[in-house]
């Protein structure tokens, strides 16, 4: 507990630490509340801890309260249709987080590999399109009784509604023939009207330039990461980044719009130190495929930078770039000096990910930044180079780092 013992709390804060320690000693009395437990666990699946992120002794309060009898659940109870999974999750964070070292361990076993049901994902993507399909077949229906009152109606015409219509017909006929050439003129006006100018052609867009802040950076939170079915090295995350409702390449997972994620570091990162986490995902990469896993993004983690001649045999130790504390879900990241507007979808032909990722590095403070003097292409011929160091910082100013490696390389 000492290792948070220093963090400040706001005044909100501190009274929803209460609310929790008045929740914890209601569970204490009683943990198999369903009402307390429901709610407990649907407040969990967004949040690393009761309050978000930062860790308090409400959290080590719950755990007091509930462990033994979380301990004493049956697999359907914790990861079942019907089971409190986030519950178990929090509680599995605290026995094991160095966050809250000190804590008295309750003899709470978690298997991450033990999980009975997982929520199906919407297909957002398909979900519209079946939309679509219903509104056509919709106005096609309307269109069909609008066509049947038509033919109705015209069954029902009195007589002297029918020649009044032949009168107006025969009527237009005259006027045509007493017109002559001028009904032609007419007629010709008419057919160059129809007869459209060519447009001009637009000139073609320039094109951005190079530039790091091209990358779409942003803070994503990891609601789920599992072990990929078929892949060993691979983990397959559900991560949040912000995405509106409807975006290509979405869907919805626990009510949040969510990117699946692939990152290859099964057996360099714990499983469990994924569940719940802040990260930062590049979202602006095309999607790609890995062992029939759509994969939609990317998360950022560091390693150590390779002597010269030295082989890369991906046997870390490896890193996860960790935005500051009190960081949301979306928020956009960027190095500083180079702010701007991202592509919304990086152009692999043009090779900017890779032009530009070979600047990310990491200073002596475990600080992620670009090193601007590292990529020659940020200048045009004839310009002196372009150098500096940019922090990997977030909209409210906080810097993005690693745990302990100095002058990585991050990708």
């Amino acid at each position: 507990m000492a290792s948070f013992a220093k963090i400040t709390y706001t005044e909100t804060e501190l009274a929803e630490i209460n609310q929790w320690l008045t929740t914890s000693s209601r569970l204490a009395s009683n943990p198999s509340d369903p009402s307390l437990l429901e709610t407990l666990n649907t407040h969990l699946s967004s949040r690393t801890t009761l309050l978000g992120a930062k860790p308090s002794k409400a959290d080590v309060a719950l755990y007091e309260s509930l462990a033994s009898s979380v301990a004493k659940w049956s697999p359907e109870q914790r990861t079942g249709e019907k089971g409190l999974p986030n519950i178990v999750r929090h509680l599995d964070f605290v026995q094991n987080s160095p966050v809250f070292e000190g804590v008295e361990k309750k003899e709470l076993v978690v298997d991450p590999e033990e999980i009975l049901y997982v929520k199906p994902m919407v297909d957002a993507k398909a979900e519209k399109e079946r939309l679509k399909k219903e509104k056509a077949a919709a106005a096609a229906a309307a269109a069909g009784g609008e066509t049947v009152l038509a033919d109705r109606s015209a069954k029902g015409k009195s007589v002297g509604e029918k020649v009044a219509e032949k009168v107006g017909e025969v009527k237009e006929k005259v006027v045509a023939a007493v017109s002559g050439e001028g009904g032609e003129q007419q007629q010709q006006k008419k057919k160059e009207k129809k007869e459209k100018a060519p447009k001009p052609q637009k000139a073609p867009a320039a094109a951005a330039p190079l530039s790091p802040c091209l990358i779409d950076l942003r803070v994503g939170h990891v609601l789920k990461a599992i072990k990929h079915p078929e892949a060993d090295s691979l983990f397959v995350s559900t991560i949040a980044m912000g995405d509106k409702s409807g975006t290509e390449d979405t869907s919805e997972y626990e009510g949040q719009v969510v990117r699946t994620v692939c990152s290859g570091l099964n057996g360099l990162v714990p499983l469990e130190e994924m569940q719940g986490r802040y990260v930062v995902v590049v979202c602006n990469l095309k999607p790609v495929k890995m062992r029939g896993v759509k994969s939609c993004a990317m998360v950022l983690a560091a390693s150590p930078r390779l002597k010269e001649g030295e082989e890369d045999h991906h046997a870390g130790p490896v890193e996860l770039v960790t935005p500051p504390e009190g960081s949301k879900a979306g928020e956009r990241v960027f190095f500083e000096g180079w702010k701007g507007e991202p592509e919304s979808v990086l152009n692999p032909k043009k090779k900017v990910w890779e032009t530009l990722q070979i600047a990310f590095t990491t200073t002596e403070n475990v600080e992620v930044a670009f090193d601007a003097g590292v990529v020659k292409e940020l200048s045009k011929e004839g310009e002196e180079p372009k150098t500096g160091v940019g922090k990997l910082v977030t909209e409210s100013g906080g810097v993005c780092k690693v745990k302990s490696l100095k002058g990585a390389v991050v990708r």
